[in-house]
């Protein structure tokens, strides 16, 4: 699918971050976007700066834990263009912070949610239509977080693994059906996503240790890249692939480093 014209392109989490560089940049390449998210706001200001500079894009305010918001979204989706081509699941939040500092309800209960049932709801009401036509890409927003389990993301970790395995199996049964599906592990980024995870100590040292500066923009344009030419997964920045060998190839190697990390910074309150 190199050529992405009049494509119709879902994106959930469209309101900031990658989901809202990837409508931009779906747009510059003549596809047909739909930006949902909770804050209408948002996008009703993103959608307006896609018309502006000539291209389409439709505004739904959802929250993708709500399973009637999410079956609204796809029909007025299917009502207005009659297909999805590329689903881009791409809401998400997080929580960087010891786990038994986890609250219940907004850190266990509700990351999950978002993470990974609201992920599978969304995909559930677009792939008929994709199964339908027999071709579709459903591209999945994860994180290393669901390659890598360290300290301190234990909840956000779960759902991310949760995540990564769905998009596996879901790949296996539909890819003979003509079904792409793709997942992308980015490390951090700078977002606003990064901005609400929490403001622990310990994991700003591994921040300033790994010396990670990825930008959003960066991220969105290597997914429109899956979607012009799809594969499998997408690791990005490319040198945490080291460190999942690590974690595959030496797991006694990777224990020690987390166990180290968490006795000089693992504080009770």
């Amino acid at each position: 699918m190199s050529n992405l014209k009049n494509k119709v392109v879902l994106i959930t989490g469209a309101s900031s971050g990658f989901g809202e560089d990837a409508a931009l940049l779906f747009a510059r390449e003549d596809c047909k976007v739909v930006l949902a998210a909770r804050r209408i706001d948002r996008l009703q200001n993103l959608a307006a700066k896609i018309q502006d500079e000539g291209g389409e894009a439709m505004a739904i305010p959802v929250d993708i834990v709500e399973a009637a918001d999410v079956r609204s979204m796809v029909q007025s989706t299917i009502e207005l263009y009659g297909q999805v081509d590329i689903l881009f699941n791409n809401a998400g939040i997080g929580r960087v912070e010891w786990f038994e500092n986890h609250d219940l309800e907004r850190d266990i209960d509700t990351l999950v949610r978002v993470n990974l049932i609201g992920l599978m709801q969304v995909t559930r009401e677009v792939l008929p239509y994709m199964l339908q036509r027999g071709e579709g890409h459903i591209i999945n927003m994860i994180s290393i977080a669901g390659l890598i389990s360290t300290p301190l993301i234990a909840s956000y970790s779960a759902s991310k693994f949760g995540a990564r395995g769905f998009t596996d199996a879901l790949r296996r049964e539909v890819a003979p059906l003509g079904i792409k599906v793709s997942g992308i592990y980015p490390g951090p980024a700078s977002t606003e996503f990064g901005q609400h995870v929490g403001k622990n100590k310990a994991y700003g040292k591994v921040r300033s240790f790994l010396k990670i500066h990825m930008r959003s923009e960066y991220v969105a344009r290597r997914v429109v890249e899956i979607a012009k030419h799809p594969r499998r997964s997408l690791i990005i920045p490319w040198w945490f692939r080291v460190l999942i060998a690590v974690e595959t190839l030496f797991p006694a190697l990777a224990d020690w480093i987390a166990y180290n990390f968490s006795r000089k910074n693992h504080t009770l309150h």
